[in-house]
């Protein structure tokens, strides 16, 4: 069985959770406890750009609090 995470034709969200952080995740698979979609239903190549456009601080919020903004 191959990685559905690296299937690049398949169907993905962009999931963002509390602390900011951002994920790839298959359409099929139910979206975990703690996350939202950022993102609809769309290719690979897209959700990838959508992340590193939208993802640009790689500290979670947490932190960036902790160290005054």
């Amino acid at each position: 069985m191959t990685n559905p995470f690296d299937d690049p034709e398949g169907t993905f969200l962009v999931l963002r959770n509390d602390e900011g952080q951002y994920s790839l995740w298959p359409s099929f698979a139910e979206v975990p406890a703690g996350w939202t979609i950022a993102k609809a239903a769309d290719g690979r190549a897209a959700c990838v750009e959508f992340i590193e456009t939208n993802w640009t601080d790689m500290r979670p919020n947490g932190l960036v609090e902790a160290m005054g903004g």
